[in-house]
């Protein structure tokens, strides 16, 4: 019944008409917009100052307490003509109407602020094999002539980028495979060679050059199922003529070279970041071993001003956005 009586209730708040009606679900639609008047009435304990104080008529002001009051059904103020003073009733719901204003007042800046042109934040995703270099380098790059904007960073895979551009986590990412997704926009930034990484003694170790199929017959360490380089393991031991044995799954590049180096395995991979001892690794002459790398971002979702510079920024260094 009282979900009900809310769901009927009805408010009307308009400086000049004071009859838009709405249709609350909740005490917070019902209250809300009456919140800050009835804070500045408390605050005045006087009418005709408090509506000069917010630049609203005082009838207006008047009509929102009382119908304030009606709502709750409870008296929020003793009143004396002009002059109120809080009931308990009215000091008790003082207190948390502040705090709630307050964390309003909060809100507001917090998103103003990430929304400043010149110091204003980014959400940007990439992939772990990104992170110890090419990301540090780009920043670094694009805050020459952004030396204030903030960045909020997060290293993950793919599929799992994805979903926080989804749930509005992220505002960009550079991920691999670029996706192909009805409500994501991606382009195509760079690509990046895939190298067979083998242990240091090896059979192959000795050639600088390789075919993949010649890796046919070896065990491989890769990625988990789900993450986008896997997929392109799979896929490019298909194109040579097997299906590759795993031995190893992990979740990250520099542990699955520990594990080649180790030699329980053979594994394609991009580049490291620093030359790690124990493993070899070969140029694949066939087929053609790259991953690409994508910008993605959500189809339709406005840019903040710093977004929309470091979108322009990393659009403008395609195919130079990675060190091989």
């Amino acid at each position: 019944m009282e979900h009900e009586r809310r769901s009927q209730a009805r408010m009307s708040w308009n400086s000049d008409t004071e009859d838009l009606a709405l249709d609350p679900e909740s005490w917070s639609a019902v209250l809300a917009p009456r919140l800050a008047y009835f804070a500045g009435v408390a605050r005045h304990e006087h009418v005709t100052r408090a509506a000069q104080d917010m630049n609203v008529p005082q009838s207006t002001l008047s009509r929102a307490m009382v119908r304030l009051e009606q709502d709750l059904g409870v008296a929020l103020f003793a009143r004396k003509g002009r002059t109120v003073s809080l009931t308990p009733a009215g000091h008790t719901f003082l207190a948390s109407v502040e705090r709630a204003l307050a964390g309003v007042e909060r809100a507001a800046e917090s998103v103003r602020a990430d929304a400043d042109p010149t110091s204003g934040k980014v959400a940007f995703g990439f992939l772990h094999t990104m992170g110890s270099e090419t990301v540090p380098a780009l920043i670094r790059a694009f805050r020459a002539d952004h030396p204030r904007v903030r960045f909020q960073l997060v290293q993950n895979y793919g599929e799992a980028m994805i979903e926080r551009l989804r749930a509005g986590d992220l505002d960009l990412c550079l991920t691999s495979p670029v996706p192909e997704a009805p409500d994501l926009v991606a382009r195509r930034v760079d690509e990046q060679r895939l190298r067979l990484v083998v242990p240091d003694d090896h059979r192959l170790a000795g050639r600088k050059r390789v075919r993949l199929a010649e890796a046919a017959d070896e065990s491989f360490v890769t990625l988990e199922p789900g993450y986008g380089l896997r997929r392109i393991t799979d896929d490019l031991c298909a194109l040579a003529g097997f299906k590759p044995r795993v031995a190893f799954e992990g979740e990250e590049a520099e542990t699955l070279r520990g594990l080649v180096a180790a030699g329980l395995g053979v594994a394609l991979l991009p580049p490291p970041a620093v030359a790690r001892p124990g493993v070899v690794e070969l140029t694949v002459t066939a087929p053609r071993a790259v991953r690409e790398i994508g910008l993605a971002w959500l189809d339709g979702h406005p840019d903040t001003p710093p977004v929309a510079a470091f979108k322009r920024f990393l659009l403008s260094r395609r195919g130079q956005l990675l060190a091989d």
